[in-house]
C-alpha cells in the first residue's frame, strides 16, 4: 500500500468513525463515541477500505488514554486496591477457564486443529499469538479473525448491559475541571520517558500503563490536578474505536464467513466464565457487579478502560485486571504453546 492510499485510508475510517459515533449519541447508544465507532469502521474495513495506524499514532492515542484513566486516582483508589489482588486471583482463574472451554469448543465443535484453536482461543495478546503463528508456517487468518471479533462484540455489547442492565446503580459523572495545557505536557513528556523504559523491558501496552502511572502518581499528589478536555477526551475514544474496527482491514467476506462462528463461540464462552466469576467475587467481595463485568470480561485493555471511562465506572481498577490478564498469558502461553506445537 502506498503512502497516498494508507493517508487516505485512514481519513476515511476515521471520518466513518465520527459518524458512527454521533449516529449511536443520537439513538441514545451507551459509549457512543467507541462502540459507534468501532462498528462503523468494522463494516467500512469490511467493505474494502484499509486503516493501518502507525505504530506512533497508536502509541500517542494509548498515551493519552493512560493519561485520562489516571486522572481518577485518589486517595481512595489506593484503599479500594487491597481488594485487588484477591479479584485478580479470581479472574486469572477465569483466564484459564476460558482458554480451556474455548479450545475445547474451537477443536471439536467446529473442526480446527489443535494449534489453530490454542492460538485462538487465547482472550488477548494477539501480538503474542500471531507471532507465534507467523513463526511456525500457521495461517494467521482464523486466529485473527476469531480473536478480532471476540473484541468487537465485546465492546459493543458490555456499554449495553452494563448501562440497561444496572443503569440505575452506575455512579454519575462528576464533572471536574480542565487539566492546565502545561500540566498535560509535563504527564505527556514523562509518560513517554517511562513508555520507552516499559517498551524495552516488554511490558504489555506499554504507553498505556506509563500513562497511568505519571498521571495517577500526579493527582494523587495533587501536582496535576483535572481531567483531560472533552475534546481531547471524545476524539481519543472515537480514535480508539476505529482502532478497534480496524483489525478487519484486509479480511475478505469468505474468510470472515468462515471464522466467524468460531469466533462467536469464543466470545460467548469468555462471557459465560465471566458472568460466573463475577458473580463469585460480588458475592465475597461485595465489589460493584458492573465494575466487576467491565475489568473480568475478555475484551481489549484499551476499550474496557475506555468504557469505564464513559460510563463513569474505575478506570484504574478496570485497567489493572486487563493488564493484569495479559501479564497472565505472558506466564502461560508460551509454556502452553511450547508443550501443544511439541505435540
Amino acid at each position: 500500500m502506498t503512502s497516498d492510499n494508507a493517508a487516505m485510508g485512514i481519513v476515511l475510517c476515521l471520518l466513518a468513525g465520527c459518524a458512527g459515533a454521533f449516529v449511536f449519541a443520537q439513538i441514545g447508544m451507551p459509549a457512543a463515541a467507541l462502540t459507534g465507532s468501532a462498528l462503523a469502521v468494522s463494516l467500512v474495513c469490511l467493505a474494502g477500505a484499509r486503516m493501518e495506524l502507525p505504530a506512533l499514532w497508536r502509541d500517542l492515542l494509548f498515551l493519552v488514554l493512560g493519561i485520562n484513566i489516571g486522572s481518577g486516582a485518589t486517595s481512595e483508589t489506593l484503599q479500594a486496591a487491597v481488594k485487588w489482588p484477591l479479584t485478580i486471583s479470581i479472574l486469572s482463574l477465569s483466564v484459564i477457564a476460558t482458554l480451556l472451554l474455548s479450545r475445547w469448543v474451537l477443536s471439536r465443535k467446529l473442526g480446527y486443529d489443535r494449534t489453530t484453536a490454542m492460538l485462538a482461543s487465547t482472550p488477548g495478546h494477539l501480538s503474542f499469538v500471531l507471532g507465534i503463528a507467523t513463526d511456525r508456517n500457521i495461517d494467521t487468518t482464523p486466529i485473527a479473525i476469531i480473536q478480532s471479533t471476540r473484541v468487537l462484540f465485546i465492546t459493543l455489547v458490555v456499554p449495553v448491559v452494563v448501562t440497561w442492565g444496572f443503569g440505575d446503580s452506575l455512579p454519575g459523572l462528576t464533572p471536574v475541571e480542565n487539566m492546565s495545557l502545561w500540566h498535560l505536557a509535563g504527564l505527556a513528556i514523562a509518560a513517554v520517558g517511562l513508555g520507552w523504559v516499559f517498551q524495552r523491558l516488554h511490558f504489555p501496552a506499554a504507553y498505556l500503563l506509563a500513562g497511568m502511572v505519571v498521571s495517577a502518581a500526579g493527582h494523587m499528589s495533587e501536582i496535576t490536578p483535572g481531567g483531560l478536555p472533552w475534546v481531547m477526551q471524545t476524539g481519543a475514544m472515537v480514535a480508539m474505536g476505529a482502532l478497534i474496527g480496524s483489525r478487519y482491514s484486509g479480511v475478505s467476506g469468505r474468510d470472515l464467513r468462515k471464522a466467524l462462528m468460531g469466533g462467536l463461540c469464543v466470545t460467548s464462552v469468555g462471557f459465560a466464565v465471566t458472568l460466573l466469576c463475577v458473580a463469585i467475587s460480588a458475592w465475597f467481595l461485595d465489589i460493584s457487579i458492573p465494575l466487576l463485568l467491565i475489568a473480568f470480561v475478555p475484551g481489549g485493555v484499551e476499550g474496557m478502560a475506555a468504557i469505564a471511562i464513559l460510563l463513569g465506572m474505575d478506570p484504574a481498577f478496570v485497567a489493572a485486571h486487563h493488564l493484569s490478564r495479559l501479564f497472565i498469558l505472558s506466564l502461560i502461553m508460551p509454556i502452553w504453546a511450547k508443550r501443544t506445537l511439541s505435540r
